[in-house]
């Protein structure tokens, strides 16, 4: 499992394109999917943040940090643009952090983002072990297949 750095320094062009998905509206948006206790997927819309070399998700009482909690595992997909279907997908593990200190700078670079966050908001760092980015031409020359670009931690 990486840091956002670690996969950035390997991929920096990739880390440039999925970043630039990430906070194209502002804030870091885009849709969280975690594991239920029965297994099954669970999509949520959520605002990461990508501070101090890390990606991180500070997630209220919901049921997606009740999944992260019991099951780490997650997949991550920003929202594609509005005149083409490029897309970044990440997954990994989610840790739970409890250091103090780091949850004030991610706090900090989230509200600089405009986003809430909650004095209940758990953090959480989003290990990435994979990420997938695909681009496409705008809509109006759309052609298929997109072109992929694909990274593996480790």
């Amino acid at each position: 499992m990486a840091t956002w750095s670690e996969f950035a320094a390997a991929m920096p062009e990739m880390a440039a394109a999925g970043r630039s998905l990430i906070y194209q509206f502002g804030p870091g948006l885009g849709y969280l999917a975690t594991i239920r206790r029965d297994g099954a997927p669970r999509i949520h819309p959520f605002c990461p943040v990508i501070a101090e070399g890390h990606l991180w998700a500070l997630i209220g009482p919901s049921p997606k940090r009740h999944d992260l909690r019991r099951d780490g595992r997650y997949a991550f997909h920003a929202l594609s643009p509005q005149d083409r279907d490029d897309e970044f997908m990440l997954s990994g593990n989610a840790i739970a952090n409890e250091d103090l200190a780091v949850r004030e700078t991610v706090v900090a670079a989230t509200r600089l983002l405009g986003v809430t966050v909650g004095d209940h908001d758990q953090l959480f760092e989003l290990g990435i072990d994979r990420a997938l980015l695909a681009t496409y031409k705008p809509r109006e020359q759309y052609e298929w297949p997109p072109t992929y670009t694909k990274w593996q931690a480790g």
